[in-house]
């Protein structure tokens, strides 16, 4: 298909002229009534009359009591859209929700991309946590005013929570204990368990809440928070605390509803202590929370920049957990050369603990720099095997989707205030770009692909996709590339639709004299290096680069009383812009000289920060603050990470194989065994390397196979420890 053809109208760009909607959410979900896409079922290969959906309670597993209708003022103030009151409540509501928490957030805000030349993004960087202080100020200190705080819905949200909210009425409670002269050294007891059946109750009362007591505490568990009068200094709580959300944000959960507990069972299941998979998880609590459901209120989801600081907040919670487990599971682990052991451990009793290093984030925990290194060692596989990449793929979400518009449009939100709908859309248009690709073969029979899901400075999610194609399908010369590559302003008379999406999407700027401030510019040029020259035919250049066909065809874009032309405009196929409706960048890759920059590229990961690592013992280096240091979170990716969304794919799978000298293989013990006892175990000089020589001298057919084509015939099995006495097992079997 030529797509840059002259063409009469746009129906020359079949078969995907048409517009890829995914229609409403109007599906209810049998069991929790979330309102789904018929595009997010379980079985996506399967058509069904009653599809079965695991984003939202886990195909029935999950069970919790919905949210109840917000009492007044705040129902007027969240969803009144005609009362001027109500509309700066809305817009000022993070200001509002500081002046009620119950607790204070410790996190570093990236404020740097809400310079009023976009919509405001919360975005955070390193380590979160939440505290609380003593139950009065110190001594001559005064709460400070605010701007943009009406005096008036402060009080009456005051006395709403007063009302409604147990936690605040403990306070009250306090209060007047304090002002009455009662004994001074009273103390205020936060209670973290809970009695009640966490799946059908989750409004506690006073006495469930907190307790005061006059003197010492003895009763406290664990995860209780006590309170002095004035002093103690600032508490960490709990994230498995009942009331960690309540406590920051009491305007989300105006009755004071539990949050996350650890100890709510599935449906249908009795509560066991003794079996953790049959309980709830934080991922599972706030993947039900942030649904749309016709009987539970919106109180949440109408949140707006509240709900973005919500969805920051659940996912760092979510990830603490999950760190926090690696951190108590794997300290105990350690790993060294044979070769290594054997030279420091010639007193057989030294301890394990004094060599090594600790294995504290392995590559199995998404997100972390092994697991994108693995990536990119898997991509370069991939490469050796099936030849080079031939398309690269970048591929945004349009935040204007008419989809978002009309779910987004009746509630009076915009695209910023729901990062769970963006994302949720990004996802059902990326999977199915990503079939057209790869099972439709729209642009050819492909052999591999991969690709890796990131978030922008803003939020918005998009995908870095590397398509590798047979070589019966390649686009070896230059007029092949116009083929599916276009760079130029279409024709407005006869393409009109096609103009208006490369107006909208593909065109970059404006930059350079016309706006120095562009994020593109560095020392005063485009790092881009746009306006590309006008080039009457595609061209690659010495170095393997393509330089597109850009015609002076006196075609012209004009936006903001701007004019654009081919040089403004970035690669593109025509067809999927006409689908998607959205930015796809389309590059042809480079056969000789950008490989390794491209899988690099595409497996650099979300984004991160640099650290400086100064006066750390070299046998003690925590990596795990190390990256919670260094990592930033938007509420677009916090809600992609809750709705267990992968952030990689590839075709085909890869397995991993390791090489070594001899005597170099890792060996893995624990902390507290003797390295002595370790050399001892009879496989603890055994790798897939030496078993693969193993299987040669046995095996007649081995011999004919590389160590790279070994998989495809053999299967490696780990030697398993019998005590310290022997094993069992075959190294390599057919």
């Amino acid at each position: 298909m030529d797509f840059n053809s002259d063409s009469d109208n746009d129906s020359d760009y079949d078969p995907f002229a048409e517009y890829y909607d995914i229609g409403s959410p109007l599906i209810e979900c049998r069991y929790c009534k979330a309102m789904m896409w018929y595009q997010e079922r379980m079985h996506k290969s399967t058509h069904s009359a009653n599809p079965k959906f695991m984003m939202c309670c886990g195909n029935g597993k999950v069970e919790l009591p919905l949210l109840r209708q917000p009492p007044e003022p705040l129902a007027t103030l969240l969803f009144d859209h005609e009362n001027s009151v109500s509309r700066k409540f809305q817009q000022h509501i993070r200001l509002y929700h500081m002046m009620f928490a119950f607790t204070s957030p410790g996190a570093r805000l990236d404020n740097r991309f809400n310079n009023g030349r976009g919509p405001p993004i919360l975005r955070i960087q390193g380590q979160t946590c939440h505290r609380i202080g003593s139950m009065l100020p110190p001594q001559g200190q005064k709460p400070k005013n605010k701007e943009n705080i009406d005096p008036l819905v402060v009080n009456q949200l005051s006395s709403m929570l007063y009302e409604f909210n147990p936690h605040a009425k403990i306070f009250q409670m306090a209060r007047h204990w304090l002002n009455s002269g009662e004994p001074q050294n009273l103390k205020l007891r936060l209670i973290s368990n809970r009695s009640t059946d966490g799946r059908v109750y989750n409004q506690p009362t006073i006495s469930e809440v907190a307790a005061l007591v006059v003197g010492d505490i003895d009763t406290a568990e664990m995860r209780d928070i006590i309170m002095q009068t004035r002093g103690g200094g600032l508490q960490r709580i709990n994230e498995l605390h009942a009331a960690y959300m309540a406590y920051q944000y009491p305007l989300i959960f105006p009755y004071g509803e539990d949050g996350y507990r650890p100890d709510v069972a599935h449906r249908d299941l009795p509560v066991n202590e003794n079996n953790i998979r049959n309980r709830l998880t934080i991922r599972e609590w706030l993947a039900f929370h942030i649904q749309t459901r016709s009987k539970e209120a919106k109180t949440l989801l109408s949140s707006r920049r509240l709900f973005q600081q919500f969805l920051v907040d659940g996912y760092t919670m979510l990830e603490s957990e999950k760190l926090e487990w690696l951190r108590k599971n794997q300290p105990k682990l350690r790993v060294s050369k044979y070769n290594s052991l054997q030279e420091e451990g010639e007193q057989s009793q030294a301890p394990g603990l004094t060599m090594g290093k600790r294995v504290v984030l392995p590559s199995s925990f998404v997100g972390g720099r092994r697991f994108m290194d693995q990536l990119y060692y898997d991509g370069m596989a991939i490469c050796s095997k099936v030849g080079f990449p031939d398309l690269f793929i970048t591929f945004t979400c349009n935040p204007n989707w008419p989809e978002i518009q009309r779910v987004l449009g009746p509630l009076h939100l915009k695209p910023q205030d729901r990062p769970d709908i963006i994302s949720r859309i990004f996802k059902i248009k990326f999977d199915q770009l990503l079939a057209d690709l790869t099972k439709k073969g729209v642009l050819g029979k492909v052999l591999a692909y991969m690709y890796t899901i990131e978030f922008q400075k803003r939020g918005l999610p998009h995908a870095h996709i590397l398509i590798f194609l047979h070589p019966s399908n390649k686009y070896p010369r230059p007029e092949d590339i116009d083929k599916i590559i276009s760079a130029e302003v279409p024709d407005p008379e006869t393409q009109p639709r096609l103009y208006n999406l490369v107006k909208s999407h593909m065109v970059h700027g404006p930059c350079g004299l016309a706006n120095q401030k562009s994020l593109c510019m560095k020392d005063g040029r485009c790092t881009k290096f746009y306006p590309k020259k006008f080039q009457s035919t595609t061209i690659v250049d010495q170095e393997g680069y393509p330089v597109y066909r850009r015609r002076n065809n006196g075609h012209t874009i004009q936006k903001n009383d701007i004019i654009f032309h081919s040089g403004h405009v970035v690669p593109h196929n025509p067809s999927l812009l006409l689908k998607y409706e959205a930015h796809i960048n389309m590059e042809w890759c480079n056969q000789n000289t950008s490989i390794k920059y491209l899988f690099k590229y595409i497996n650099k990961g979300s984004d991160r920060i640099s650290a400086i690592i100064q006066g750390q013992d070299k046998n003690n280096v925590d990596e795990i603050k190390q990256y919670l240091d260094c990592r930033y979170i938007s509420p677009s990716e916090a809600c992609w990470r809750i709705f267990s969304y992968s952030i990689h794919g590839r075709k085909p799978a890869v397995e991993r194989l390791f090489f070594h000298m001899e005597g170099e293989n890792s060996v893995y013990y624990k902390d507290y065994e003797h390295v002595g006892d370790v050399l001892l175990k009879p496989s603890v000089t055994e790798s897939m390397f030496t078993a693969w020589f193993e299987a040669n001298k046995t095996y007649e057919e081995a011999r004919l196979l590389t160590y790279g084509d070994f998989v495809s015939k053999f299967v490696y099995h780990k030697r398993v420890e019998v005590g310290n006495q022997g094993s069992e097992g075959i190294p390599l079997v057919d």
